[in-house]
């Protein structure tokens, strides 16, 4: 006997809409994702998606009718609840587009819960789109299969984060001068903490004396080698998955 198809199929295309979703509650797709599904994947009635809202999670839904501008579907049934994301928050400065874009994209496939720009006084960069920053980050989530989604917060001022920082999370910041081993440190750290990373051209001296002052800071190190900010950024959260996230579970 042929083996029984799989439900749904791994080939079918997933997309992040609005919530709460639920079974048997229709759901009408417009725009881009229409666009999308109808002239990218050719998607006919009865064809099958899978559809995340970031609430309640991951569910199967049927294509019920395809116009020229939007697909109509229903969700059939729910194949996981949302992700349980390690309160990781990531603090980078802003870098040249291409460059922040690619710690957006990293830092959702990598699972960070929370994503805060930073304007330092040598970023290259003092605003972001924000639309077009939750577009990157809803895109990568859908092609890495995530049922989460990372929150951006609007780029914030060093001194300001610094003034308004929670004391009880640890913010642990790649210090460039030196510091205490980054892996020893996160292993050892609490759950709820975060990671600051400059911009290309570094912290100046007096922003890195107001960081070392701050009650949460602890300065760490990565390493011997001078990283790029997008390659410190993503190479110190996966070593943070790795070492208290939910790579190590």
């Amino acid at each position: 006997m042929p083996a029984t198809p799989a439900w749904p199929p791994r080939s079918a295309p997933r997309l992040f809409v609005p919530g709460p979703l639920a079974e048997g509650m229709p759901v009408c797709i417009e725009g881009n994702q229409a666009h999308y599904l109808t002239r990218v994947m050719r998607v006919k009635e009865g064809d099958v998606a899978i559809l995340c809202d970031d609430i309640t999670g991951e569910w199967a839904a049927r294509i019920t009718g395809v116009s020229k501008r939007e697909v109509s579907l229903l969700p059939a049934g729910q194949l996981r609840p949302r992700e349980n994301v390690p309160d990781f928050w990531l603090c980078a400065a802003l870098l040249k587009k291409d460059r922040f874009d690619m710690v957006l994209e990293k830092a959702t496939e990598l699972g960070v819960a929370r994503i805060l720009p930073v304007i330092t006084r040598r970023c290259v960069a003092d605003k972001l789109n924000l639309d077009r920053a939750r577009m990157i980050v809803t895109e990568a989530a859908e092609q890495c299969a995530r049922t989460a989604l990372p929150e951006i917060a609007e780029p914030v001022k060093l001194d300001a984060l610094l003034a308004s920082w929670p004391a009880e999370r640890a913010l642990f910041f790649a210090d460039e001068t030196g510091g205490e081993p980054a892996i020893q440190r996160f292993t050892a750290a609490s759950a709820a903490a975060a990671l600051l990373i400059g911009p290309e051209g570094g912290f100046d001296d007096g922003e890195r004396a107001a960081v070392r002052k701050a009650p949460s800071s602890v300065p760490v190190t990565l390493g011997p080698r001078i990283l790029r900010g997008e390659t410190a950024a993503i190479a110190a959260t996966a070593l943070w998955m790795a070492a208290k996230g939910d790579w190590s579970e």
